[in-house]
């Protein structure tokens, strides 16, 4: 919900959005072709200044909606940064007892460039999503002739995001006053009551969804109102110019 609120709120909101999406979805591609720190570092510098400078994000709060995959980042690649062995490698050893902690230049790299590399695609995606409405992204997916079925369902699970996050809340709530977390024996029995009612609460909803679209004649379509914001010329030459950079850069660290 807050990234919902901050995409509307965001000084980039009436940029084109075809122009975002594609400079979104190209820059992904390309960090993930490269596999460069290099690169990676770039997008992440570039689109943390668009985000925070360009768009008005706070910095912290974006370090700390960047530090959610962090965390997860470095659990999955503990396993290439640290390795337990007889023998010590290259990089690193501490001694345990007989075995060693131990790590090797190739592990690192291969780590830390994973690491970046994921992190420079979720910076994309990020800048996507603080910074364009949902409707204005279904609108781009709609004229690239995405599967109406596709589209629809994609705005209809958004919608309910919302409407079960609240649902949850308001339970919760009820629980706590309730003193229904008050050890694990009863958070467990909570967290199971909470499934259940979201599940039913879900169905219901989901129904009186479906009737209310009925109601109004719905036809097998969503059709939502959207504003056109055409693309500038100077939005679009430095999307090209950016793009090119970041080409010309993978040629050169290939070669």
């Amino acid at each position: 919900m807050i990234i919902d609120k901050l995409c509307y709120q965001s000084k980039l909101r009436y940029v084109n959005a075809g122009v975002k999406l594609a400079y979104s979805i190209i820059t992904l591609i390309l960090c993930i072709i490269s596999r460069s720190a290099l690169i990676s570092c770039i997008v992440i510098g570039v689109n943390t200044w668009l985000c925070v400078c360009r768009g008005g994000v706070l910095m912290r709060r974006f370090l700390r909606l960047m530090g959610i995959p962090l965390a997860f980042l470095l659990l999955s690649t503990i396993a290439i940064l640290v390795n337990i062995s007889r023998t010590p490698l290259d990089a690193y050893a501490i001694p345990i007892g007989s075995y060693f902690i131990t790590g090797s230049h190739a592990g690192l790299h291969q780590g830390i460039s994973l690491i970046l590399t994921a992190l420079a695609s979720v910076s994309c995606l990020y800048f996507l999503s603080l910074n364009t409405p949902m409707t204005d992204i279904l609108t781009q997916l709609r004229k690239l002739k995405l599967p109406a079925l596709f589209i629809e369902l994609m705005l209809l699970i958004y919608r309910f995001i919302f409407v079960l996050t609240d649902v949850a809340s308001a339970i919760t709530t009820s629980q706590n006053s309730r003193l229904g977390n008050r050890n694990f024996k009863t958070s467990c029995k909570s967290f199971g009551s909470l499934g259940s009612a979201l599940f039913i609460r879900a169905m219901k909803k989901s129904d009186a969804l479906y009737d209310s679209m009925e109601a109004r004649c719905y036809d097998g379509t969503i059709h939502v109102l959207t504003e056109n914001y055409p693309a500038k010329s100077s939005e679009l030459l430095l999307l090209i110019l950016y793009e090119l950079l970041l080409i010309l850069l993978m040629i050169w660290r290939i070669r």
